[in-house]
C-alpha cells in the first residue's frame, strides 16, 4: 500500500454484511438486490443500503458501475485481500511487530499454527 493510501478500517456490522452479499454474488449488484438479500433478515431501509454502499465505493473497497439509472457494485477484491491489509495495519499500529506477532502466534489453533508453517515453508522454498 502507498504510503499516501488511508488504510483500510475494520468495516462494521452493516458494511460487513452488505460486502458479504458481494463476495457471495457471482456478478454486480444494484442497490436493490442488495437490499432484498438483507431485508429477508434484517429490517433496513433501502436508503441505508444505499449510503453504505456509496460509502464501501469511497473506500475503495467496493467498485460501481452504471447500469441504467441504477449503480452496479461489485468487491473491490476479494475478502482475503482486506484481511492481509487490516493485519498488515494493526501490525503497523502495535508499536513492537515482533511482539505483537509473538502473542499472535500464540493464540492461534493447532490447525492454524500449521497453515502458518506451510506458509512459511513457501516462502522459504521461493526465497531458497
Amino acid at each position: 500500500m502507498a504510503n499516501d493510501e488511508k488504510a483500510p478500517r475494520p468495516l462494521g456490522d452493516l458494511e460487513r454484511l452488505v460486502m458479504e452479499q458481494l463476495w457471495a454474488a457471482p456478478g454486480a449488484l444494484t442497490v436493490r438486490e442488495v437490499h432484498e438479500q438483507l431485508s429477508a433478515s434484517r429490517d433496513l431501509a433501502y436508503t441505508t443500503v444505499m449510503t453504505v454502499l456509496d460509502r464501501l465505493a469511497k473506500k475503495k473497497l467496493t467498485e460501481r458501475e452504471r447500469d441504467g439509472k441504477a449503480w452496479r457494485y461489485r468487491a473491490a477484491a476479494p475478502r482475503e485481500d482486506l484481511a492481509v491489509e487490516l493485519m498488515r495495519d494493526a501490525l503497523d499500529r502495535a508499536g513492537d511487530r515482533r511482539e505483537a506477532l509473538v502473542r499472535f502466534v500464540g493464540q492461534v489453533s493447532d490447525e492454524e499454527a500449521e497453515l502458518l508453517r506451510e506458509a512459511l515453508a513457501q516462502l522459504e522454498e521461493r526465497a531458497g
